[in-house]
């Protein structure tokens, strides 16, 4: 299909104005044009969620991420995707109420809206397949912050610490401080102004401090601070005549009672509010996070979506720049987060993404049925409107002031008016800034059921990850819980006998140390080696250091450390202590253990496991020269590659437009010429037609109605009409001849299309991260560089 091409959304069909009718072609739109933002407004009705969850739709297909703000509950659907389009995967999705309204059964309602979706992706050149085809490449979660009906959220657990970028810009740290604090309080019925707010201000100075040391805070710590402050002075002012000890008491009970409540448990729980986690799953696949907030009440919606949107303004930070799309921020309803002159806590964070998130290739797509709730000032940075119908003449009135102050340039205003009187139902009129003139089109098909808003219940139906832990949902266990696996799986020889109440003694000359927060009753003894290892691959440009550390049991000798019977844990440095934390038993030690040359030997021997044994693995793709960076896994790498690559297509296919523009241009000019040779023909035989016509007229009526023999000057006339006459089969030849020219004309420029289009599709393919190769190499250790630092006997 002309459409199924990475970096274009087929969006539907452009329309006729006149006529209403849809042309033959599909309305395709470049991805990249959504780094400049987009706004969607249309009433009830107007297909505008249609549209928005198609865009989403192609997005998942392209391989982009995205993250889509869902205060409604329609966005589910996204989750109703049967590429079998059987009436069974319909019927528990079918409204019962309209089967009856109808007379018909709930099994006939369901084959029949089976039916209308297959009709209906086949009127738009789609079928299971291509449904098929987004379920490959996106993974689609519903996540629900506050309950466990899809995926939890947690976003209550912290208030973790901004990364360092974003701590060393003061506006930016400022601008997330005061939108989460506005936030929190909302969550308490407080409705601050950080400037006059002594609540506001308290708790940003509080938030500050904490995050200026790179420290996260939870709730508890939060509530904690406010009744007994790191500090004594806010300005100027001591801090028991700004804020008296008994109101930051009020205070903090008001903000312990969300911490009590009996539903807080759910705020705490589920998957952090990690903004690459929400665009990528573990293994590195594209994700559409969906946020549902259609289930909680407006103060925690709030809070919800500011909390959100400020990680997001942090997480964008830390990326690279780009011009090409990397990710997606939808919101399906911005009535009250976006307003022309109030403040509410979303609006500051929503105002940074729409002026800098274009930078860093993050789209803002944003709808709404309200247009006079958008602050169209904010709005300004919009490259790309969706307008449908609309209710009013005072919605089309403001949305067309909008639009002129917006993208205004080379619009005319009654063209607007004229173009916004009749749409109808999913036509929509397009002005993207990248375009010539406004667009009408009409939506296309979506590959998903559009059913309706989901209820919770209905969403932990469909939810495949719903009331998954973190855990399972592939989160690594640490090091500590790793030795306690280990020594789970460890063999009976290697597992101590019995257990004392009283430690050994252990000789001077060998090193001794005890795993912190252990919860066994007897710790056994262990060997600890703690390497430094070089890594060096030039061709993959890997040139690193890596701390590695075992704790092994002896081997089934019980002469020697069993240095591959477990698996190397990362730079231990925090994990130990040089004093036991309590009072436990100990086992017994085996001999060899506190023989201080046996430590000396194991050195030796953990050096040459490692030479023989240890590797890096790092993850290379040739296509784009990108390789892993040490510490990272292969999720995260798929992550960063399918950016690069979609970065590389868009330079490719930049370049090749470029290289064809010339000959392009010269085909095109030469058709224009030709299409003007032919006018000029075709003018020059209407003439000589004419002409001869009047000369053969003149000549006949001369014979008709002369009453002598034809005078010389009667024959002559006839002889200049055979003339002309004759003069006309020239001219027609010169016509034909400049539409063969014009045909030879257009037949080269077609091909030299193809001929470009092809390349670009061939660029497409090789660099398509579905398919595109990725190299696992393996990297060995240079043994001169290998350093065994520890050696020591532990305690676990």
């Amino acid at each position: 299909m002309q459409y199924e091409r990475l970096g274009v959304f087929y969006l539907g069909r452009e329309v006729e104005p006149a006529t209403g009718a849809d042309t033959p072609e599909p309305l395709l739109y470049d991805s990249r044009d959504l780094t400049t933002h987009a706004v969607c407004v249309g009433m009830t009705g107007s297909g505008k969620t249609g549209l928005c969850i198609a865009l989403l739709e192609e997005a998942g297909i392209d391989g982009i991420p995205a993250i889509a703000i869902d205060p409604k509950g329609d966005l589910g659907n996204l989750l109703l995707t049967f590429p079998e389009l059987r009436a069974e995967d319909f019927a528990p999705w079918i409204d019962g109420g309209e089967a009856a309204r109808k007379s018909m059964t709930p099994e006939a309602y369901a084959r029949a809206t089976a039916e209308t979706w297959r009709k209906g992706l086949n009127e738009w050149q789609q079928d299971g397949a291509r449904i098929g085809r987004l379920r490959d490449a996106a993974e689609i979660a519903v996540y629900t912050p506050g309950s466990d009906a899809g995926r939890p959220l947690s976003v209550m657990r912290s208030f973790s610490a901004p990364p360092a970028e974003l701590r060393s810009d003061a506006g930016a740290l400022r601008e997330r401080i005061g939108a989460t604090v506005s936030g929190l309080l909302g969550l308490v019925g407080i409705e601050a102004d950080p400037i006059r707010s002594r609540e506001h201000i308290l708790l940003s100075t509080v938030l500050d401090r904490a995050w200026q040391a790179g420290r996260d805070l939870d709730l508890g710590e939060i509530i904690q601070a406010v009744q007994k402050p790191p500090f004594e002075k806010i300005g100027v002012l001591e801090l028991e005549t700004f804020y008296p000890a008994k109101d930051r008491l009020a205070l903090a009970t008001m903000l312990n009672n969300l911490l009590a409540a009996p539903g807080f448990a759910a705020w705490t729980q589920g998957d952090p509010l990690d903004v690459q986690k929400l665009l990528f799953t573990p293994q590195g696949k594209p994700r559409i996070a969906i946020v549902s907030i259609a289930h909680l009440d407006d103060a925690h919606r709030m809070f919800i979506v500011t909390l959100l949107l400020g990680e997001i303004v942090a997480w964008m930070r830390r990326q690279s720049g780009t011009a090409s799309l990397r990710a997606l921020l939808y919101m399906d309803e911005i009535f009250g987060y976006f307003p022309p002159t109030a403040q509410p806590p979303s609006k500051a964070p929503l105002l940074t993404l729409m002026k800098q998130a274009r930078a860093y290739g993050l789209g803002v797509v944003l709808a709404t049925q309200n247009p006079v709730d958008l602050d169209y000032k904010g709005l300004s940075n919009a490259g790309t409107w969706f307008i449908g119908r609309l209710q009013t003449e005072r919605d089309k009135a403001r949305v067309i002031e909008g639009l002129l102050g917006a993208a205004g340039e080379g619009l005319d205003k009654k063209q607007l008016e004229s173009l916004l009187a009749n749409l109808g139902q999913r036509v929509f009129l397009m002005r993207n800034v990248h375009d010539d003139a406004p667009i009408l089109f009409r939506s296309r098909w979506a590959l998903s059921y559009l059913r309706g808003p989901m209820t919770l219940q209905e969403i932990s139906r469909v939810s495949p990850h719903a009331r998954e832990t973190p855990a399972a949902a592939g989160s690594a266990a640490t090091d500590i819980e790793a030795e306690t696996q280990t020594r789970q799986a460890e063999p009976a020889h290697a597992k101590p006998v019995q257990a004392h109440g009283r430690k050994p003694v252990v000789p001077a000359g060998i090193d001794e140390l005890y795993l912190r927060g252990s919860s066994s009753t007897a710790q056994a003894p262990r060997v600890l080696g703690v390497a430094k290892l070089h890594f060096v691959d030039r061709r993959a440009g890997i040139d690193t250091w890596e701390t590695r550390s075992w704790i092994a049991p002896l081997d089934e000798h019980a002469q020697r450390p069993d240095w591959a019977a477990v698996q190397p844990g990362r730079d231990p440095q925090a994990q130990f202590a040089a004093q036991p934390d309590g009072s436990r038993g100990y086992e017994d030690v085996p001999a060899v253990m506190l023989r201080p040359q046996s430590y000396r030997s194991w050195r030796k021997d953990l050096a040459a496991h490692l030479y023989e044994h240890a590797t890096m693995t790092i993850f290379h793709c040739p296509a784009v020269g990108a390789t892993v960076a040490p510490g990272d896994d292969e999720g995260d790498f798929r992550a960063r590659l399918a950016l690069a690559l979609r970065e590389k297509r868009d330079e490719e296919i930049d370049k090749l437009r470029r290289k064809y523009a010339p000959r392009l241009a010269t085909l095109q000019n030469q058709m224009r010429r030709a299409e003007e040779r032919i006018e000029r023909e075709r003018s020059q035989l209407s003439q000589q037609k004419m002409q001869t016509a009047l000369s053969v007229g003149t000549s006949i009526l001369g014979a008709l109605l002369g009453r002598r023999a034809l005078s010389a000057s009667s024959v002559g006339r006839a002889g200049t009409a055979a003339r002309q006459a004759g003069r006309i089969g020239k001219e027609s030849e010169d016509v034909t001849r400049a539409e063969q020219g014009r045909d030879v004309l257009e037949q080269r420029l077609r091909d030299l299309q193809n001929e470009l289009e092809q390349q670009m599709e061939r660029l497409r393919t090789e660099l398509d991260p579905a398919t595109v190769e990725i190299q696992t190499i393996a990297i060995k250790p240079r043994k001169s560089d290998t350093v065994v630092e520890t050696m020591a006997l532990v305690w676990v």
